[in-house]
């Protein structure tokens, strides 16, 4: 009568974790999403980093570091470099997806325990429910972290740093041997060089998350901007959930899997919030590949064969940014990244590193989504300006023009 023993006992463990919340913690329940993530990393197999691959990381990081000093003005962003496990990984990015799903959560979980019990019912009987919907929305709340454990565990075992995604997950820098590992399959070079190319990327995106003090905002409310607009598909969801077996954990996890139930409102704000983030995925996306490019050049014989494969990985999306999307509604692609890297690279030919480096000092600095239409434009424009007037007030000088 209670079916299959192990899928119970997964259920109990759930159920348990969720009684464990604390109040007032949110709407899901993260540290039974971090544990759940973790069980789906071991059972695939999430060895623990041996000391060799360990310090095989750690020396690569420094030494693309040091390769990094003659391609950017930005100082090194790397200390206390690392090698983590998919475990260690869960663990150290856990604070920012929680503060980046949990929008996308709250609707889950509201909408999933009106449809669990409260949808339709008449005001005294809603009044009469009260506790038992609040054990629902609790139930809600499992059931969402379930699909957030789950779609970070598959990610896990997707990603090689903590920049895959283009956002800064951690402010260590860190690369996983598994990670690479898979990333190596099918390719024909040295692991070596595939090791130091890969921390040359990590290395160079710590340097703009450490040393561009806007940027890591800019980056993360654009997300959570969006995430705000997302609703959730009510009927979707309600036709997912009806006569579903709780206990059955792949049941649930094919009901809420996908972006299918998030739906994106059409607004001003929405358009503009998706249009700089995808700006800004591209600058920065397009400023690493250009500095590794250099960095690399004559000392790395596979960097022009790695940077392809990156760039394909990059745009054609896979697992990880499927997964992404489940968390946040949102597909986080540099769509723009040739164009981008371009760009960088006429900037460099014509004010140099510093010229083209000095563009990140400020946010109204930075081109625009209309610039990498036309490259040379910009370039070639009168936006060299002094950092120092961005803040000052219109002067008055007689006329009253603002």
């Amino acid at each position: 009568m209670f079916g299959d023993p192990e899928q119970m006992a997964q259920a109990m463990r759930q159920f348990a974790d969720m009684l464990s919340a604390p109040q007032g913690s949110g709407p899901v329940n993260w540290d039974m999403a971090k544990n759940i993530a973790r069980h789906a990393v071991v059972a695939e197999g999430d060895p623990s980093v041996m000391e060799g691959e360990r310090r095989q990381i750690v020396d690569a990081l420094h030494l693309a570091d040091l390769w990094l000093n003659e391609a950017t003005e930005l100082p090194s962003g790397v200390s206390g470099p690392q090698a983590w496990s998919r475990s260690e990984w869960i663990e150290n990015t856990i604070p920012v997806w929680r503060k980046l799903a949990e929008p996308i959560a709250e609707r889950m979980v509201e909408t999933m325990g009106g449809a669990l019990g409260g949808a339709g019912l008449p005001p005294e009987a809603q009044q009469m429910a009260g506790p038992l919907m609040g054990m629902l929305k609790q139930m809600g709340g499992m059931m969402v972290g379930q699909q957030i454990g789950q779609a970070l565990g598959s990610l896990a075992r997707e990603v090689i740093g903590t920049t895959d995604i283009g956002l800064p997950l951690s402010d260590t820098a860190a690369l996983l041997p598994g990670g690479i590992a898979s990333f190596s399959e099918g390719l024909e070079h040295p692991a070596d060089e595939i090791r130091l190319y890969l921390a040359l990327r990590e290395a160079a995106h710590h340097r703009l998350f450490q040393h561009v003090p806007w940027l890591r905002g800019h980056l993360l409310g654009a997300v959570e901007d969006y995430a705000r607009g997302i609703t959730v598909d009510t009927s979707a969801l309600e036709e997912q959930i009806r006569g579903l077996d709780i206990n059955n954990p792949e049941a649930l996890q094919q009901a809420l899997s996908g972006g299918a139930l998030l739906k994106p409102e059409e607004t001003e704000r929405q358009k503009a919030a998706l249009a700089r983030l995808e700006t800004m995925l591209a600058l920065v996306e397009g400023w690493v590949a250009t500095v590794v490019d250099e960095a690399a050049a004559g000392k790395l014989p596979s960097a022009v064969a790695l940077a392809e494969t990156v760039r394909r990985r990059r745009a054609t999306g896979g697992p990880a940014e499927l997964t992404f999307g489940t968390l946040v509604g949102l597909e986080l692609r540099p769509r723009r990244l040739r164009e981008a890297a371009a760009l960088w690279q006429a900037l460099k030919e014509a004010r140099g590193t510093e010229g083209r480096d000095a563009l990140w000092g400020h946010p109204d600095l930075m081109p625009r989504a209309d610039d990498l239409e036309d490259p040379e434009a910009f370039v070639l424009g009168e936006t060299a300006w002094d950092i120092s007037q961005l803040d000052q007030k219109p002067d008055d000088k007689g006329d009253d023009q603002s």
